[in-house]
């Protein structure tokens, strides 16, 4: 086929591509429906009946009023002893006793039904396979192991904890870490890596939205499809009510593109529903790697704005270190036919000269192991001089809340950056409730004035730093499949600390009290106040 002859065709089938899409979002079909039978739809009934038992409990049964609170008193206290004895985080415990105690009839069934795991046994028991599985395709090579152990005890001690305990994550040589302070930079080189694809591109994001961003990254794939490269996208099932029509994986496979979608909207009766897939990862041929908070969607890069300016952050890797980014993404997308690992991992990893260690790792929620907050808080515990973070979010377990008051406490300079402008209220609101405790203990909070940080990044002491998906909030840290990468002495360091102190310069420093955290506004106040109590369930 010509050149002139391939570039119509390809333009032809862009065009229908895009056709379609644009009849189905005229048609209102972006599933919205379907959200109706998540989590929210179960706890919609049950608040209806809570409603409905006391109505008839008042209208009909009014002599048995009596036995209703008593029953209830009983059953409480029940749940209130088992859920004391249960392995779950303390915070958890409170939200769910308070729950019970004020609600029964919609407490009690809630509570069982997350504790049943409904419908995500069968997935709980193919991703353990998986991990254990890739585990052996990635042993922790022995010179960076002693070198690491030699620069830096206290790292080594977090790099055994990853290739451990934390899912046989091991730390890396011979990769060079390029940091992006936005999603525009980012935007830009991924571009200009995709191009270079010869053997296959593999792309897993939380969030994909037409627009100009997926546009343009669509072309190159579509044409890439079409020239041999293996083309792979999967994205979380939540797109399907918030931004894509439910057949856009056909509609991708008529590109030339594998697509899968992570747990699709599924019937309330399921808990699957809960779990999410956080992750953005981008491998080209096992040599270029990119991950951190940018999803592919146009705020992303601020081509529109929805919540002020948008301040994200992502990493590239090129070296041994991509990997493990290679790994994760065949594991979930694995999840539903035969691995393949062995048909993309029997090479030796590229090698690119380079200063400093990497250690790409990934959090599983059904292995009982909070890798992303472990990793959080041995970095508070080992911090010397200071620790900055970016985060969208503030919604701490005590755990979390209590290593960064001790980091601060001990003279560390703890300092967080949050959105001024939000994209939740709720999850605002919530943050916000932490404010007071963080800075009566020495921590240092701002707010990004020009609008939404959307970042994930932790930088200590000039030589470690953490740029990755993992939010400080319990959707991320208990109920998200995650990824970040854990960086010691990488040459990009200086430039994530640069560009924490460069956002430093459009925030507004937060003092500890009511006046400078809640400004004024009450009903925000009162919300941070009342949600507190079902923080872990949010």
């Amino acid at each position: 086929m010509k050149k002139e002859e391939f570039q119509q065709n390809m333009k032809d089938r862009m065009q229908q591509f895009e056709d379609g899409g644009l009849r189905l979002l005229k048609k209102g079909q972006k599933g919205i429906v379907h959200a109706i039978f998540s989590r929210f739809g179960l706890v919609l009934l049950l608040m209806l009946l809570q409603v409905g038992v006391l109505w008839s409990v008042f209208r009909w049964f009014g002599g048995l009023l009596p036995h209703y609170f008593g029953g209830s008193v009983v059953m409480s206290a029940f749940m209130v002893v088992y859920i004391l004895n249960s392995e779950m985080d303390n915070s958890a415990k409170i939200t769910w006793m308070v729950t019970i105690a004020i609600l029964p009839v919609v407490g009690v069934p809630l509570f069982f039904y997350v504790k049943s795991n409904i419908g995500h046994n069968a997935l709980k028991k193919r991703v353990t396979h998986l991990t254990e599985e890739a585990r052996g395709l990635q042993p922790q090579p022995l010179a960076a192991a002693r070198e690491l152990a030699e620069a830096d005890p206290g790292a080594a001690s977090l790099a055994r904890y990853l290739h451990g305990k934390g899912g046989g994550f091991s730390v890396y040589r011979n990769t060079e870490v390029t940091y992006f302070p936005g999603g525009e930079a980012k935007f830009e080189e991924l571009l200009r890596q995709l191009e270079k694809a010869e053997k296959y591109i593999f792309l897993e994001y939380f969030i994909i939205d037409e627009g100009l961003m997926w546009g343009r990254i669509l072309e190159v794939l579509a044409r890439k499809a079409a020239e041999g490269v293996d083309v792979r996208v999967m994205y979380d099932g939540t797109c399907e009510f918030t931004t894509l029509p439910r057949d856009y994986p056909s509609r991708l496979e008529k590109l030339g593109i594998q697509c899968r979608v992570f747990s699709p909207v599924q019937p309330f009766v399921s808990t699957h529903y809960n779990y999410r897939d956080h992750r953005k990862i981008l491998v080209i041929d096992g040599k270029v790697g990119f991950t951190g908070g940018v999803n592919l969607a146009d705020e992303y890069i601020n081509h529109i704005e929805k919540y002020g300016r948008w301040k994200d952050a992502a990493v590239m890797l090129e070296g041994e270190a991509v990997r493990p980014l290679t790994i994760l993404f065949l594991e979930m997308w694995s999840i539903l036919r035969e691995p393949e690992f062995e048909k993309f991992l029997s090479v030796p990893p590229h090698s690119v000269p380079a200063k400093g260690f990497a250690a790409p790792y990934g959090d599983c929620p059904l292995d009982g192991e909070r890798v992303g907050e472990m990793v959080y808080i041995d970095l508070l515990n080992r911090a010397k001089r200071y620790i900055h973070i970016m985060t969208p979010y503030l919604i701490l377990d005590g755990e979390l809340e209590t290593a960064l008051r001790f980091a601060a406490e001990r003279g560390v300079d703890v300092h967080l950056i949050l959105p001024h402008v939000p994209d939740k209220k709720f999850a605002y609101a919530l943050a916000k409730t932490h404010y007071k405790s963080l800075l009566d203990s020495g921590v240092k909070i701002s707010e990004w004035l020009p609008g939404f940080v959307h970042a994930k990044v932790f930088v200590v002491d000039d030589s470690e730093a953490v740029v990755g998906t993992i939010n400080l909030d319990y959707r991320s840290l208990y109920h998200h499949f995650e990824n970040a990468v854990w960086m010691k002495d990488t040459a990009c360091i200086p430039a994530i600390e640069k560009d924490f102190q460069k956002t430093l310069e459009f925030c507004r420093d937060v003092e500890p009290t009511r006046e400078s955290i809640w400004e004024g506004n009450v009903l925000l106040h009162l919300a941070g106040i009342l949600l507190k109590v079902i923080a872990p369930l949010l």
